[in-house]
């Protein structure tokens, strides 16, 4: 058992007002993700309206009219993982290619399958057909281009941004969770696989991962025989009982946090605490705690920022 806390705090240098917010932070609860408890406490107590988006993530909506000079988002879970089985290569690799291929299975995924222009296209795709030309299950092609990106890309924080395309990050060879994933989903919507990122956290475990402990970014990938699978480029590994989901979508975009508008002050200072548990959260434990993410450390920035901008990168810098 999990136990996850997930708070989004932020400090406005003055009064804002007419402040709307979006959050996907609602834990998928399937048969290998068994969500026990999950509650949302947000300033003022607002009443949250949630519907599922168009590719099923629960999503939340909520308004403070009122004027107020903070808002925080707490968001406490507790999660059973269990373990998932190894994925069954049933079919042989030529009839997965050539179902996976197909015009009706390439029309069904067609959301998870445009992959996005790169000057570079050619020189990656030459990359990806290295590893492809070996003989067999595309599972394990797929499980090759994970290992190639971990082991040819450095996990290093602030050399990118929620901004930095494939291009630049195939010249950096340098990023965080968030920029493997997407370089994985590149190079499989090349090859005509159906992948969709996945934003969740990865929990502290026996042995240490990169990027454990905070909120993490993967990729699922489709295939015939196997249906989705979780691919951890950061880790290369598939994604098992540390991984808890959150959302899923076409790229990071999709399955944002938590982004709003408001009116008001420009400047603002925005705090993120992710914690984890073998138990129960104490009131102790849930008050004194140290940020993960601080985005402005006076409420004076030089460049304001918007909030939803502030924590898309927080989330790109795990």
């Amino acid at each position: 058992m999990f136990y996850i806390r997930h708070r989004t705090h932020y400090l406005y240098s003055g009064l804002v007002i007419d402040s709307a917010n979006q959050i996907k932070l609602y834990p998928v609860s399937d048969a290998n993700q068994k969500v026990h408890e999950h509650r949302l406490v947000i300033s003022s107590n607002p009443g949250v309206h949630t519907v599922r988006d168009y590719f099923g993530n629960l999503t939340g909506f909520f308004s403070l009219v009122a004027p107020h000079s903070e808002l925080s988002i707490d968001s406490i879970l507790s999660v059973e993982m269990v373990p998932k089985a190894e994925p069954v290569r049933s079919l042989a690799p030529s009839d997965v290619w050539k179902q996976t291929h197909s015009d009706e299975i390439q029309l069904r995924y067609h959301d998870f399958l445009k992959a996005e222009e790169a000057q570079g296209q050619t020189e990656i795709q030459q990359a990806v057909h290295e590893i492809v030309s070996k003989v067999q299950h595309p599972l394990d092609t797929i499980l090759d281009l994970s290992t190639y990106i971990y082991e040819n890309f450095t996990y290093k924080k602030g050399v990118t941004s929620i901004e930095t395309s494939v291009d630049e990050l195939w010249k950096l060879r340098a990023g965080v969770c968030q920029d493997f994933a997407h370089l994985l989903l590149y190079m499989l919507r090349l090859l005509g696989i159906p992948a969709r990122y996945i934003s969740g956290y990865i929990c502290p475990g026996s042995s240490e991962w990169r990027g454990e402990g905070a909120t993490h970014a993967w990729a699922e990938a489709w295939l015939p025989d196997t249906g989705w699978v979780g691919i951890d480029p950061t880790n290369k590994c598939i994604a098992g009982e540390r991984h808890v989901r959150l959302a899923s979508g076409r790229n990071f975009s999709d399955c944002t946090p938590v982004k709003g508008t408001y009116k008001g002050a420009t400047e603002h200072k925005l705090e993120v605490i992710v914690q984890f548990g073998q138990r129960e959260f104490t009131d102790n434990q849930l008050a004194n705690t140290t940020p993960t993410f601080v985005s402005g450390d006076t409420l004076a920035e030089a460049v304001p920022r918007n909030s939803y901008m502030a924590y898309m990168q927080m989330q790109q810098q795990q």
